[in-house]
């Protein structure tokens, strides 16, 4: 298959992606005005996120980077999650936001809030581009969720499928 047949009906445009980041950083900008304010991007599908989203927010602030991965056997989860990145800050004095790419089953993202909250952070808030609320296996939900979408496979604008297709600058439906 050539790479071009992979990407089907876009979902997302990119004006559509723009807009919501902007209305976002502002958001941001004006909720953590004067408050030490760490973004952490969990790797790899959210840094595109992440690098359009912190362009938005003209506040100082902090950037951190995690690579979380769950162990699952058939549909189930083995119940652990593993940091295979972790932050280098000690996050106590900051106000921290998750900034995700997807949300589907929720479940690793459950986990990385559950182990963060232990390090006394001053907030933790979760924000990510896109829910997708059909797949979710655990009571979970983003603070801010920029975009709800069906239970697709999608690409682009970081998300991929066998690592490519994430410097497509909008969301498109993987046609594999």
């Amino acid at each position: 298959m050539k790479y071009e047949d992979g990407i089907g009906k876009i979902i997302i445009s990119e004006d559509e992606i723009k807009k919501k980041i902007a209305e976002t950083g502002e958001k941001i900008s004006r909720e953590y005005a004067g408050k030490p304010l760490l973004l952490v991007s969990i790797l790899k599908g959210a840094f595109v996120f992440l690098a359009d989203l912190v362009r938005t927010v003209d506040i100082p602030c902090e950037i951190g980077f995690m690579c979380a991965q769950s162990y699952y056997s058939g549909t189930t989860s083995s119940g652990s999650v593993e940091i295979t990145l972790d932050l280098q800050q000690d996050i106590s004095n900051y106000h921290v936001i998750i900034v995700e790419d997807i949300i589907d089953t929720g479940r690793t993202l459950h986990d990385v809030v559950q182990l963060l909250r232990l390090r006394s952070p001053k907030s933790l808030k979760v924000i990510t581009l896109l829910d997708k609320p059909e797949k979710r296996a655990v009571d979970f939900n983003a603070d801010l969720s920029l975009f709800t979408i069906p239970d697709l496979f999608v690409i682009g604008y970081g998300l991929d499928c066998g690592e490519l297709y994430r410097n497509l600058p909008y969301i498109a439906e993987y046609n594999g």
